[in-house]
């Protein structure tokens, strides 16, 4: 959540970052009412439980009439200490169901608007030439007996799928390559859980604008995670880091769950678009006045990935409408699809500055042993989505792939072939 305290100090940053995103500017002022009442609440009742203590102190060394009008005084206090406590905790109570709501402070310089008002930073690559027609995704993956649709859908439904044979192979081997580079880069592997609790979930801040995204299990009370970031970032809470520790770096390995709600009749062929699919995401904690440069630095290794996989792909500075809730500024890398003609985004890097932090309570002790809110930082190394670009840019005209050279080792194939 944002921080009160800059509220108060530059209540128009907040309206700012509200108009970037096309969201209602008004919160703000529906904040600092809240805010200023609620203090005011609090100070009262502090105020009214001094005179009160004082008072008590003095019924034990009064007598006779004093005595009594000391212990209608204390009686009259009692009555208003309760009421100006319960009037705090009322507009406490208020405030922080309203500030959960508020999303994260916009970067300076994301591009505001939408979806559609991203801003290229950069292409790198060159999109292939084909002196064929080139095949989609799916008719390359059951030409090669990797992907199953049909069975899929059989068995769970639609937006389901098989990986089979070099399918199977190919995701196994991207996988274990990203998490091969991660390890190389410093980060700790890890396997985290994919259900978590609802404090978790909203920690992250995916139980708001995100919450029809997300599976639930009433019974239990556990949502299935839509990536490895909630769990990642729910990993420290509560906790106090050893600051000069910083940045700690964890690299998730995890099956990812969406409901794709509001996507009817969007990306229904093949596999871009599923409800469930594998990831190796990247996180980090560090110092917020370091979260800038820890976002480069993650978005450099996604690009790494990319160039081992070959694959022609531009960056995008993502809208400020187009953040979601917890983060300041993203950056997408979004790989050429041949079938499709366009960029289709393979990886997302999001610096979340102290927003999930204040929600999770995950803090470190600066250089005076003060506890500080750190930053948290999140962004994809790779994922199932990944082999839709891989099959389409690198495929032959017999309907073959040729696997990526830094690739092949972790599949054990040079050239996928079709089934015979």
């Amino acid at each position: 959540m944002i921080d009160l305290r800059t509220l108060r100090e530059d209540p128009d940053r907040l309206r700012a970052s509200q108009r970037a995103r096309g969201e209602d500017d008004s919160v703000v002022e529906t904040l600092l009412d809240l805010d200023g009442r609620r203090r005011g609440a609090l100070s009262r009742f502090e105020t009214l439980r001094a005179e009160q203590k004082t008072v008590g102190k003095s019924v034990s060394r009064a007598s006779g009439d004093e005595k009594t009008a000391l212990l209608e005084r204390a009686k009259d206090l009692s009555t208003q200490v309760k009421a100006a406590e319960a009037e705090a905790e009322k507009l406490a109570a208020e405030l922080d169901e309203l500030i959960y709501t508020v999303p994260n402070l916009v970067e300076e310089g994301a591009p505001p608007g939408g979806e559609d008002d991203y801003v290229v930073l950069e292409e790198v690559g060159e999109k292939p030439s084909f002196d064929f027609e080139p095949r989609d995704h799916l008719e390359l993956g059951e030409l090669l007996g990797a992907i199953d649709m049909e069975r899929g859908a059989k068995v769970s439904g639609s937006r389901f799928f098989f990986l089979k044979g070099v399918g199977a192979r190919l995701q196994l081997g991207l996988l274990n390559m990203a998490m091969q580079q991660a390890i190389e880069a410093g980060f700790i592997p890890m396997i985290p859980p994919v259900l978590v609790k609802p404090e978790s979930m909203k920690g992250t801040g995916f139980l708001g604008a995100h919450a029809s995204e997300v599976y639930h299990l009433p019974e239990e009370d556990l949502f299935l995670v839509g990536t490895s970031e909630v769990p990642m970032a729910a990993y420290h809470a509560d906790e106090i880091l050893d600051g000069a520790a910083l940045p700690y770096r964890y690299a998730g390995w995890s099956s990812c769950f969406r409901r794709e709600a509001g996507s009817y009749g969007k990306d229904t062929r093949g596999i871009i678009r599923v409800h469930q699919f594998d990831k190796v995401e990247m996180f980090s904690y560090t110092r917020p006045e370091e979260a800038q440069a820890e976002h480069q630095r993650l978005l450099e290794w996604e690009k790494e990935m990319l160039a081992k996989v070959e694959l022609p792909y531009r960056v995008i500075d993502t809208a400020a409408g187009d953040l979601g809730t917890s983060a300041a500024r993203k950056y997408d890398c979004e790989a050429w699809v041949p079938s499709q003609g366009r960029y289709r985004e393979l990886t997302s890097t999001s610096n979340c500055t102290d927003f999930q932090a204040r929600r999770l309570a995950v803090r470190y002790r600066d250089k005076d042993g003060k506890p500080q809110h750190v930053a948290t930082l999140n962004g994809t190394l790779a994922t199932t989505r990944w082999i839709v670009a891989i099959l389409e840019n690198h495929q032959q005209a017999d309907g073959s792939v040729v696997v990526p050279k830094a690739l092949r080792p972790y599949v054990g194939l040079d050239v996928l072939e079709p089934v015979k």
